[in-house]
């Protein structure tokens, strides 16, 4: 019986073992993946290695990572430290408050401590940025350090201080050759909590940092939009790097204790590591004043005496930029351009309100609706806009703003289904539009993206309903069409991870934004695009110039500068959706190296029945709880 229970508790370990380390091997071995493909590997290859250390914005952010969290440790694990040290003598009363104070950071959701240092800090009106970043990791790192203490003292005689004063020693000398020698383990532990929960955050960090200051979560995050192999490259240098601290501090000891066998001090040893811990602690400063040095390169008078200010700060969705736009806006007009991502219009628009100010941002039409509608957004310059003569008619004068008074389109495109034509009878599509995602003949095999939005949309249009409407028995109609379509078709809810799998010919039907069908298309030869006859979404992003923007001047300036040809190119061209300069737009739609030949890129205008969304927040609340029904009913 005990042999059984033993081969079944191996078992038990051993695939518990595989449930924890087989991601990480994936994630190491798709590093070197030649493909763009997330699953698929494609043959061996270091581009991925090579990107990622030529994106100075990923080694920049990982540099954030690691001088935060050892700043947050460092201070954590002092205050900490010393603050369960004086709770352990005060009384019991205060104790008691003292630790329940202390246990809020931790029992509280990280969501509810992010928002409420976002607005603590708006409050305040304090600039975001390393300061706040830092400030909020020291906040939510010090209860950490006191849970790890606080045991270890309880564990202490309570006479021992006093014992080590009267046999001389000074309450200074007590406290840091008897005291803090005793609960050592404690300390370390509590410092090493603090350090994985400072490089590990994500929530507090997006909602308290600003100015381009980033952490790796942040960066993924971010990225995760758009199919990036070089986030696995990343994290498998993180394996590597915390693979090797684990060896180190485990081979220590053994060193130790063999020169200690051979007679020999054991301090050297320690002195050493601490020495290299010194070093690498120096090395990071050093790189951060370099780094920081050296991003402070385009700055220039010139700029300054023009604009007002040699600094733009851009906000926009993540992986939404050309590779090399940027860069040469800040060569050519001698600033510096700060680029942070937003991962949503609704998470956009939470930062806005919270008094986050950037010069220009790019939200999507019903959010530009919004903004105008609560007077949150200045008008254009278009002195300072010449370049408006390249854009594309089909782009001007749309519905949310038809004398493009406050925004300049971005990118714009629609909403279709692609689907495998070898799977797919194309003329199926055709004839059942969104309809064919209540045909069971393919069930099981659809991708759904997992929008309230966007769901509804395909059901109001199938129904032939505007995608607007907000009559009650047009919404239950809709309701009613999705809650078929999960029970019968067994979809899979997806978000930007349809690229990778559609790429992959995984589903053979799926709701996909143009700009990704586009990358699809080009990926898999077996893919097509379609836009239903029952009408779709045409969407625009646009850029926009919010009322409290610290330099208006440059933000037109750099408004024009997207708009030109250089610029448009590189931008659709990396992205892949629809650019709104007209020379641009005909050259990607006939050229065959382009994308003449994908379907994917030219939205339709001028389709009646097709709509842009507009900005209702009281139907959008409503058609959000039924989302949630329609998903929990499956």
């Amino acid at each position: 019986m005990k042999k059984k229970t033993s081969v079944g508790s191996k078992i038990i370990l051993t695939l518990t073992m595989l449930f924890f380390y087989l991601p990480i091997l994936y994630i190491i071995i798709f590093s070197f993946n030649d493909s763009r493909s997330l699953t698929k590997f494609g043959g061996f290859s270091l581009r991925w290695y090579e990107k990622m250390f030529a994106d100075s914005t990923m080694m920049e952010a990982v540099l954030y990572t690691v001088i935060i969290a050892v700043i947050a440790t460092v201070v954590a694990t002092v205050v900490g430290t010393i603050t369960a040290i004086g709770l352990s003598k005060s009384r019991k009363v205060v104790q008691k408050m003292v630790e329940r104070i202390n246990d809020l950071p931790v029992m509280n959701p990280d969501i509810v401590t992010a928002i409420s240092l976002l607005m603590f800090f708006s409050v305040l009106t304090v600039k975001k940025g390393f300061g706040t970043l830092l400030i909020a990791h020291i906040m939510f790192c010090i209860p950490y350090v006191m849970l790890s203490v606080t045991p270890k003292l309880r564990s202490l005689d309570p006479n021992l201080i006093d014992a080590a004063m009267d046999l001389g020693a000074t309450p200074f000398q007590a406290l840091t050759k008897v005291i803090v020698p005793q609960i050592k383990p404690g300390i370390v532990s509590g410092a090493l909590i603090a350090f994985t929960m400072s490089f590990d955050d994500f929530v507090i960090s997006y909602f308290t940092t600003g100015n381009g200051v980033n952490n790796i979560s942040i960066l993924v995050y971010t990225m995760s939009k758009r199919v990036n192999p070089s986030i696995n490259a990343l994290s498998t240098i993180v394996i590597l790097l915390i693979t090797l601290v684990l060896g180190v501090v485990n081979i220590v000891p053994i060193v130790r204790e063999k020169r200690e066998k051979d007679g020999k001090a054991s301090r050297a040893v320690s002195r050493k590591a601490m020495a290299a811990v010194a070093a690498v602690l120096v090395l990071a400063v050093v790189g951060g004043t370099v780094g920081a040095s050296l991003s402070q390169q385009h700055k220039s008078a010139a700029a300054v005496e023009k604009y007002g200010s040699n600094v733009l700060k851009l906000y926009l969705p993540g992986e939404y930029l050309g590779e090399n736009v940027i860069s040469d806006f800040e060569k050519q007009y001698g600033v510096r351009v700060i680029v942070e991502n937003f991962d949503s219009n609704e998470m956009m628009y939470t930062k806005l309100m919270a008094g986050d100010r950037y010069d220009v941002i790019i939200p999507s039409d019903y959010m530009i609706e919004r903004l105008m509608n609560e007077d949150f957004l200045q008008p254009l310059d278009k002195s300072m806009i010449p370049n408006m003569e390249n854009m594309s008619d089909a782009v001007l004068g749309m519905s949310y703003d038809p004398d493009n008074t406050y925004s300049i389109p971005y990118f714009w495109g629609s909403v279709g289904l692609v689907y495998n034509h070898e799977n797919v009878d194309p003329a199926v599509i055709e004839s059942e539009g969104w309809e064919v995602l209540r045909n069971t003949d393919y069930a099981g095999h659809i991708y759904i993206y997992d929008s309230e939005r966007d769901s509804f949309m395909m059901a109001f249009k199938a129904l032939g309903y505007s995608m607007n409407t907000e009559d009650p028995n047009e919404i239950n109609d809709a309701y009613e069409w999705l809650l078929q379509m999960n029970n019968t078709m067994s979809p899979v809810y997806v978000t930007d991870e349809v690229i990778d799998g559609m790429m992959n010919g995984y589903k053979d039907i799926a709701v996909v934004y143009s700009g990704d069908a586009t990358v699809i298309l080009d990926e898999n030869e077996d893919m097509s695009f379609y836009m239903p006859n029952q009408g779709t979404n045409i969407w625009c992003d646009a850029m926009v110039i919010p009322k409290n923007a610290e330099n208006p001047k440059l933000a037109n300036e750099f408004i024009n500068y997207m708009l030109t040809y250089e610029a448009a190119f590189d931008n659709t061209e990396t992205v892949g959706y629809t650019s709104p300069n007209a020379e641009v737009f005909e050259e990607m739609t006939s050229s065959e190296d382009l994308y003449a030949e994908n379907a994917a890129y030219l939205p339709r205008s001028g389709y009646e029945a097709d709509e842009m969304f507009h900005d209702n927040q009281v139907l959008m609340r409503e058609l959000s709880k039924l989302w949630i029904k329609v998903k929990a009913a499956k």
